[in-house]
């Protein structure tokens, strides 16, 4: 007997919907470890949504072949000149890939590789889709004035390596220069 269950969701209305949908916050408080600039920061509101993700897992974690899915909504803002964004991980298994596709706002999908030598970016606006490389950590920021949407899917099985970005940080950050989104050398 398969033990894999089928999902139906929908996205309407702004909103993940349908069977089971779990639902997640990141608020400036929760984001202390990502942000250059520690003295904008510190002038944040702590209660300050910054991104909400929503999210499906039809199967187990861990479950070979099965996939999850779900969507990323960040919210227009920035610290300092440094753009909302969200914690940006690698995959606990270092190989599995992931795919974005953008439905709504503007931003980019900031890239690195694993000895952290090169950081890219990518445009992200409605109806573009992003293959996420294996080996690559990524992140993405909300360069607009109004929420940036993207969806997700990726393997049940990658995991997520959060703590080497937080100890680590990505080598490039993406500041607003001139009225444009611009990766810099980390300070």
């Amino acid at each position: 007997m398969n033990d894999m269950v089928a999902a139906k969701l929908f996205f309407g209305k702004g909103r993940l919907a349908g069977g089971p949908v779990e639902r997640l916050t990141r608020r400036i408080a929760d984001l202390g470890d990502i942000f250059s600039d520690r003295e904008a920061y510190a002038r944040m509101p702590a209660d300050q949504v910054v991104y909400e993700v929503e999210s499906s897992f039809p199967v187990a974690a861990g479950t070979e072949g099965g996939l999850f899915i779900g969507i990323t909504y960040i919210h227009p803002g920035k610290v300092g000149e440094e753009y909302f964004m969200t914690k940006g991980h690698f995959h606990e298994i270092r190989n599995r890939g992931e795919v974005y596709i953008c439905m709504e706002g503007e931003g980019m999908l900031i890239l690195m590789n694993e000895d952290h030598s090169s950081v890219w970016a990518e445009k992200m606006e409605p109806g573009s889709i992003h293959y996420i490389n294996g080996h690559t950590a990524h992140r993405t920021a909300n360069t607009g004035s109004t929420v940036l949407s993207f969806g997700a899917c990726w393997p049940s099985d990658a995991g997520h390596d959060y703590r080497t970005i937080s100890e680590r940080g990505f080598s490039k950050i993406l500041v607003e220069q001139n009225g444009v989104p611009t990766l810099v050398n980390k300070p």
